[in-house]
């Protein structure tokens, strides 16, 4: 298993009653004396993988009490949260293959806010752009877009309503963005103000208000999605899901390839090609397949600036590089 082995998990300990209660009662584990190796992984919440000793059954558990300690009851909220939203997602028949959400497995204030889910064994999104990336490897990655682009239109597909997307709330969040990225001195006013400007090119835009809303991944991020044989693709991580624009899930993924090969090739145009065809894959799976790729084409470019945006605010993105990141950002706005 994946992560840094840090020991068992003790007798008395309240999570290994948790972890008992849950093998016994959802997995049909069957072992009298159980006993869990725990292994930290990473995450941006406190996230660890559990498996029994004897049975091999795993487990994974994220903890959202370190996030808003001491105040447990919000930690609370929030893994009943994400238990709610993987709930609704796998209502619309997203379990097993090809399209899969995690399945939750139960949550517990008391113990730091835990929420435990399902492990699902497949390869890191990010590990299949690092192959392409680092190694060339591109046929694997052009594979592995396909299968992630045939699942968000599967999702987006049957979570559409007929209420127009909100587009103030996406500019909202370029506010939000834009005034952090101001705050930790990345970006001065002036750009600030050219930023706000581009954004309210595409504000004036009909194109962008005219969608139906859909169920958003909300984080579709390189560490997000899980692999497995063929086309099959599983969702983790949807503390963040919401109603929106589809294009927020489609021009994040496409934001975080041209990231990707900015920082691990040096050149933006590598990504290219891959983005284009995660874009014509997405678009296949919708009965007027022409009309949505000129759709997904005109709308992404806001979107995966958003996302440029979003990550040169990070503290671990360097200067020189986060300065890159936003002359790309204007660069994509550009093309309102």
């Amino acid at each position: 298993m994946n992560g840094k082995y840090v020991g068992y998990v003790a007798d008395q300990d309240p999570l290994h009653g948790f972890l008992g209660q849950i093998t016994r009662d959802l997995m049909d584990a069957r072992e009298p004396q159980q006993a869990f190796r725990a292994f930290r992984l990473s995450g941006s919440n406190v996230v660890y993988a559990y498996e029994e000793k004897y049975t091999g059954t795993k487990i994974i558990c994220k903890f959202y009490g370190p996030r808003f300690a001491p105040d447990w009851d919000k930690a609370a909220v929030k893994a009943r949260q994400e238990y709610e939203m993987l709930e609704t997602l796998r209502r619309y028949h997203l379990i097993g293959s090809p399209h899969h959400v995690i399945r939750p497995l139960g949550f517990d204030r008391d113990i730091n806010g835990v929420l435990a889910l399902e492990y699902y064994s497949g390869e890191e999104f990010s590990h299949a752009i690092a192959r392409a990336t680092y190694h060339r490897d591109d046929a694997h990655l052009f594979w592995r877009l396909k299968a992630l682009a045939y699942f968000l239109a599967t999702v987006h597909d049957r979570t559409a309503i007929e209420v127009h997307v909100d587009f103030d709330a996406d500019c909202t969040y370029f506010d939000t963005v834009a005034g952090r990225l101001r705050k930790a001195h990345r970006i001065g006013q002036d750009d600030v103000d050219e930023l706000s400007a581009l954004r309210d090119r595409w504000r004036d835009n009909p194109q962008m208000w005219q969608d139906q809303q859909v169920w958003l991944h909300g984080d579709a991020t390189p560490a997000n999605f899980l692999f497995g044989d063929g086309l099959d693709v599983a969702a983790i991580d949807l503390e963040r899901m919401k109603r929106g624009d589809r294009m927020f899930d489609v021009g994040r993924v496409a934001g975080e390839l041209q990231h990707a090969f900015m920082r691990d090739t040096g050149d933006r145009h590598r990504a290219e090609p891959f983005i284009e065809h995660f874009f014509q894959e997405y678009s296949r799976h919708f009965p007027d397949s022409q009309h949505t790729f000129e759709s997904v084409k005109a709308r992404a470019p806001y979107y995966m600036a958003l996302n440029l945006l979003r990550i040169a605010r990070n503290d671990y993105i360097d200067g020189y590089y986060g300065g890159r990141l936003v002359r790309q950002a204007k660069r994509l706005l550009k093309a309102a």
